[in-house]
């Protein structure tokens, strides 16, 4: 066999490939097999009908097109392996010459990654929020804390804001109540703004038994976005109560037998969080700044299939689980649909320069991927899906998709090791040190989130 490659751009190549005849033997050979088994000749017991017998019946044409078929994702494999070429997506494969027992000749068209040059990456430098827990910022820790252990208790007053009101539900529209717009003992906090948008002023002041009637659109059901009159009756109204913040508090909410101890183990926990909302600050900071000093030409097919997918994926799956379609997200979201097409690639282009060049850097800094790195990774995707980690482990090796997620956490090895290599200060003009031993499999685990999240949003 013999090839050659012509560079059509930086990231598109043309292969010629010559195969001499005899080298399609078997795949000739499996083609007559596989004839052999789809078809009947009379006087021949199938899978016993000679060659020249099938050439005669159905056609040497017919057994040369199985025959190439067959044999043409080899040859082009050894082509792009003797190119050393690093293919993206399928080729477009075109025969220019087959000559039955002389010659196969044939070209394919195929993307590849571009071949980037990754400067000197150590001059980085970026500024983050400083790690600060106020007495503010822990006193609204304690609060959330209070409010999770909050009771309720009937009360005989008006409804106020912060009160649980159970209500029953009538909604109108032009005149007729709809089929859905029927709902009994729903439990609704006043202020929350989690069901129709003038439901607060209509219950507040009211009492169990009082009844009121106000216009909301609707954000669901038979008359979705619709105009409709909305009857609310009130038949409880319960008041929340906190619990004292007291030792008492502390034993009932933590391990701790005080409240000062309650209090200073939420200084630590806000400051972990805020260390852990630092580094990834700085990744994603440091990651813009790397990206600007490379320069990466943009396969334009893959570019195409990744805008495709990314918009796919909103339509059929994001925005349907929320009942939207694109058009209507877009009149939520302000948007014209060519902005939104903008927007859609201007994503793309940023998660494949980002894929490409982290991975440029693994290749570079020859980072690799140890068992115990990649079960963590295994584990926290696993938790995502919803799936257990032996469940999630099986379907990715099933799949296929044991790479992808070694690449995954490789590109965030080589997100860590820029980020290291970089300075980070923080707005007191302190050097931030996110090298931290005990936190290494963390840190390298919150920069493979982070890479994801550059390659892969796209969200509603």
């Amino acid at each position: 066999m013999k090839s050659a490659v012509e560079t059509l751009n930086p990231t598109r190549v043309r292969l010629t490939v010559e195969v001499p005849f005899e080298e399609l033997k078997a795949s000739l050979d499996a083609a007559y097999k596989k004839i052999n088994q789809q078809v009947t000749v009379k006087g021949f017991r199938q899978g016993k009908i000679p060659a020249r017998v099938i050439d005669q019946r159905f056609g040497r044409g017919a057994v040369l097109e199985e025959a190439v078929n067959d044999a043409l994702p080899k040859f082009y494999t050894e082509a792009v392996n003797e190119a050393d070429l690093n293919p993206l997506g399928q080729p477009e494969v075109d025969i220019t010459e087959l000559k039955d027992g002389e010659l196969l000749a044939f070209t394919a068209e195929v993307d590849i990654r571009p071949a980037l040059e990754i400067p000197d990456y150590s001059g980085i430098e970026v500024t983050v929020d400083a790690v600060e827990v106020s007495d503010e910022d822990v006193e609204k820790s304690l609060e959330q804390l209070r409010d999770r252990f909050a009771t309720t208790s009937p009360v005989e007053r008006a409804a106020a804001e912060g009160d649980i009101v159970t209500v029953d539900l009538e909604a109108k529209v032009d005149g007729e109540v709809l089929e859905d717009g029927v709902a009994t003992g729903v439990d609704y906090t006043i202020g929350s703004g989690q069901l129709l948008d003038g439901i607060d002023e209509a219950v507040t002041g009211l009492e169990a038994g009082g009844t009121a009637t106000f216009t909301s659109e609707l954000k669901g059901g038979s008359a979705e976005g619709k105009e409709a009159e909305v009857t609310v009756v009130v038949t409880a109204v319960k008041a929340r109560e906190l619990p004292e913040l007291d030792d008492d508090f502390a034993q009932l909410a933590s391990e701790f037998d005080t409240l000062e101890e309650l209090r200073a183990d939420s200084v630590k926990r806000l400051g972990r969080m805020k260390k852990y909302d630092q580094a990834t600050q700085a990744q994603e900071k440091v990651l813009e700044e790397l990206l600007k000093l490379v320069e990466v030409p943009m396969p334009e097919k893959l570019l195409e299939d990744e805008v495709n997918t990314r918009k796919h994926n909103l339509e059929h799956h994001q925005l349907g689980q929320m009942g939207l379609d694109l058009a209507k997200y877009l009149e939520i979201q302000g948007k014209s649909a060519e902005d939104f097409d903008a927007e859609l690639k201007e994503q793309a282009e940023k998660g494949i320069k980002t894929q490409f060049v982290l991975d440029e850097i693994v290749n570079k800094e020859k980072l690799s991927v140890g068992q115990e790195e990649l079960t963590e990774h295994l584990m926290r995707r696993a938790q995502s899906s919803g799936m257990s980690p032996d469940q999630f482990a099986q379907a990715v090796v099933e799949g296929g998709q044991v790479p992808m997620l070694v690449g995954e956490v490789a590109r965030g090895k080589a997100l860590a090791t820029v980020v290291e290599a970089a300075t980070v200060k923080d707005t007191n003009g302190e050097v931030v040190d996110l090298d931290d031993e005990d936190e290494t499999a963390e840190t390298v685990e919150a920069a493979t989130e982070t890479a994801e999240a550059a390659e892969e949003k796209t969200e509603a």
